[in-house]
């Protein structure tokens, strides 16, 4: 059975504040129309090594992809290269390591930031380089993709909780706040793409500490969320690691792939 799928990755979102902050997709949750997954983080829990782990399903410590000053393609199979070589149409709106990893490197914001090419992993991207660029723009972005292209696999990757971390820590009314406002962002769009039946997973590459950073084993920085929702999710409570969000999305993709994934998850 081949779906669509959409990723959500919401850069630096802690577990316990996507618990807490989270109103409507824990509504979402509660009303028995997603579930909420908690997943550990691979180490270094660091942004471009985790992008990485979780586009490939690849640790760091094997991707080599150790640390966000590592600029360079990826090695490895990803989501983008097995759908694009199997006739799938991907899409992302990214934050431009996602360019980086799987397109071209370095970045070049001129040629790479709206990239329409059907000979690259990432066949249709809007890219940004700001990590303060509005996670409302970045919906819109991933909208517009969506509406335009029709992705088979499209990733929406947003960078502003991530930045509230950096800014103000774990422990701030910023951090918590940047959260909700995801969450609101959020509502104006999941309705219309459960509606139109794609499998959705939302996550986080990492969590964030009151250091205003995150990188190390803290629970903190480990423990992120993963919300499911569609119809081929089972909603059982299993266990899932962050190296299985690759192979999950290839089996609902219908791709061939030698990837590891939780069958349990899926009916």
């Amino acid at each position: 059975m081949n779906d669509k799928v959409i990723l959500v990755v919401l850069d630096g979102l802690n577990l316990k504040v996507a618990q807490d902050c989270l109103g409507y997709l824990n509504g979402l949750v509660e009303h028995k129309k997603a579930s909420q997954y908690s997943l550990y983080s691979e180490l270094p829990s660091l942004s471009r090594p985790l992008y990485e782990c979780i586009l490939t399903g690849i640790t760091p410590v094997e991707s080599g992809i150790v640390h966000n000053n590592v600029t360079r393609r990826s090695l490895f199979d990803s989501i983008f290269s097995l759908a694009q070589s199997q006739g799938k149409a991907t899409a992302a709106a990214a934050y431009h390591w996602v360019s980086e990893l799987y397109n071209r490197s370095p970045y070049d914001a001129i040629r790479d930031r709206h990239t329409h090419n059907e000979s690259l992993q990432i066949q249709h991207g809007i890219f940004y380089h700001w990590d303060h660029y509005p996670d409302q723009a970045l919906l819109l972005d991933g909208e517009y993709l969506r509406q335009e292209f029709d992705p088979d696999f499209l990733l929406v990757h947003s960078m502003n909780i991530d930045d509230a971390g950096h800014k103000f820590g774990l422990d701030s009314a910023e951090y918590r706040n940047s959260a909700r406002q995801a969450d609101v962002i959020l509502s104006d769009f999941l309705p219309a793409w459960i509606e139109e039946g794609y499998q959705i997973l939302i996550t986080s590459d990492h969590g964030m500490n009151n250091d205003r950073s995150h990188g190390g084993t803290l629970a903190e920085e480990r423990e992120v969320p993963l919300y499911l929702i569609g119809n081929r999710f089972s909603h059982f409570d299993v266990s899932i690691k962050q190296t299985e969000i690759c192979g999950l999305v290839c089996e609902l993709l219908g791709l061939e792939h030698q990837k590891a994934f939780a069958a349990d998850v899926l009916v």
